[in-house]
């Protein structure tokens, strides 16, 4: 049986969160998949009822299960200075070593570009972004009021591992394409080695084609002419940028699932935050969430040979295609009158 935990987060975490369970358990019950749901505390209501916002239970509880849902967190707005209000840091604590943002067009939905269907991997645990880096104190530092100096931090077990989830991923796709995003001719050492890694990896999978394409070059050609990518994987900051550039070709944030994945855990987290703005009024867009969802099923089933859990994942996704197609339960930001809940039901109903 797989092991599965519930974090609501903030906001409106808590609607988009139980849709995405929802669609989740009945594709399991649809295809005869075992799962373990825990529920577990993070966030505002963590607080409220254990004094932290990340509970030394719930981390506990997450070092036993195999993945978990897990909500928008709206730590921007948490008190500053008082360390029981802080962001989950999960990724580092976890070893969540890829960020996996598909991003994906829809015929009917209006968007920059049409007939796009790339899977971004994004290594997350090294590269320039000084917090997530680093042990103890920090990877940026200033001498002097003049000079300020960033460490970048690429390993050969990084890139290798980051480029052999895209590879698998790949495989699995009808194109079967990796595209490794890279400075090398300028960043020898650093993206140097992390193309050399991503040509290692591309020796196990022959079935699978590798190119290379410079950043910059890249990002006009993500702009221009999308349709031609398939799986690409970068290093961090450039990953962060692009994934974002991405997401606002095929409609922005709301169409901006995600997945964070280790080497025996996964953690689905859609790439949108927690949006007080609109939080309570049940019109936040579900789409994101319980993508997220079914990437987790479907990561769970490749990982654990479980072919129920893949099935579980294709349930979903053929679901929300012919949600999306009728457009008859679509939220405000996609055009139509549903509510979250709404748009949930249709989901379910449509497996």
């Amino acid at each position: 049986m797989l092991k599965i935990g519930i974090l609501l987060g903030d906001d409106i975490g808590l609607e988009v969160v139980p849709e995405a369970v929802k669609a989740m358990k009945t594709a399991a019950e649809k295809t005869g998949l075992a799962i373990g749901w825990q529920p577990l505390p993070i966030g505002r209501n963590a607080h409220e009822t254990h004094g932290d916002t990340v509970p030394a239970g719930t981390l506990e509880a997450l070092g036993k299960m195999d993945g978990w849902v897990l909500g928008p967190i709206g730590h921007s707005a948490y008190p500053r200075n008082d360390p029981t209000w802080k962001s989950p840091g999960l990724r580092k604590r976890f070893d969540l070593f890829a960020s996996v943002k598909p991003v994906k067009s829809y015929p009917n939905i209006r968007s920059v570009q049409k007939d796009v269907d790339i899977v971004f991997l994004r290594e997350v645990t090294e590269g320039l972004q000084s917090s997530g880096v680093v042990v103890a104190g920090n990877g940026e530092f200033r001498p002097n009021d003049d000079i300020s100096i960033g460490m970048r931090v690429v390993t050969r077990r990084g890139a290798n591992r980051v480029a052999r989830e895209a590879f698998e991923i790949a495989r699995t796709r009808s194109r079967k394409k990796v595209t490794a995003v890279h400075k090398a001719p300028t960043y020898k050492l650093c993206c140097g080695m992390f193309a050399e890694e991503c040509r290692k990896v591309a020796t196990d999978f022959p079935d699978v084609e590798l190119e290379e394409v410079l950043v910059d070059s890249f990002a006009l050609k993500l702009a221009m002419n999308p349709q031609r990518f398939d799986v690409v994987v970068t290093t961090n900051l450039f990953g962060d940028i692009l994934t974002d550039e991405g997401a606002a070709l095929v409609g922005g944030l709301g169409l901006a699932p995600g997945l964070c994945v280790g080497e025996r855990q996964a953690m689905a987290q859609a790439t949108h935050g927690s949006a007080p703005d609109i939080a309570g009024k049940g019109i936040a867009n579900p789409y994101a969430m319980i993508i997220s969802g079914k990437m987790l099923l479907e990561w769970l089933g490749r990982k654990h040979n479980e072919p129920k859990a893949v099935e579980a994942a294709r349930l979903i996704d053929r679901a929300m295609d012919k949600v999306i197609a009728e457009a008859a339960t679509l939220t405000p930001d996609l055009g139509g009158k549903a509510s979250t809940a709404q748009m949930g039901d249709a989901i379910v109903a449509m497996m």
